[in-house]
């Protein structure tokens, strides 16, 4: 029970469903969350390691880049809410505007290279 509750209490925060609705679409490095959030890297590391802590999120490091992703976990609770999430944080307008700045974002950066 406590690991669901830990689960459920990771989504309670509004910055945190706004990146799992941005990892819901695509793999991110935090540089990519920090432009599309508008909030220091501290702030971003500090809720991606509460989401990885509860499950949510796992990561992988490139060279010097820290890059995370929706946690594919195999448990039918998780595997169940992560779907939920994916099916329906994604469609709120405040999801649509994150995604819209994030396609911003991206197409002014130089391939290959964070921030």
């Amino acid at each position: 029970m406590k690991k669901v509750a830990q689960k459920f209490k990771a989504l309670s925060d509004e910055t945190r469903l706004r990146i799992l609705a941005l990892l819901a679409v695509d793999e991110m490095c935090v540089c990519d969350l920090m432009a599309i959030l508008d909030l220091p890297q501290s702030t971003v590391s500090r809720h991606l390691a509460y989401l990885r802590n509860a499950g949510w999120v796992e990561d992988r490091r490139q060279g010097v880049w820290m890059y995370y992703r929706l946690f594919d976990d195999n448990e039918p609770f998780g595997g169940d809410l992560r779907e939920l999430l994916k099916r329906h944080l994604v469609s709120l307008p405040q999801a649509m505007h994150d995604r819209e700045a994030l396609t911003a974002f991206r197409a002014g950066r130089i391939p290959g290279r964070c921030a």
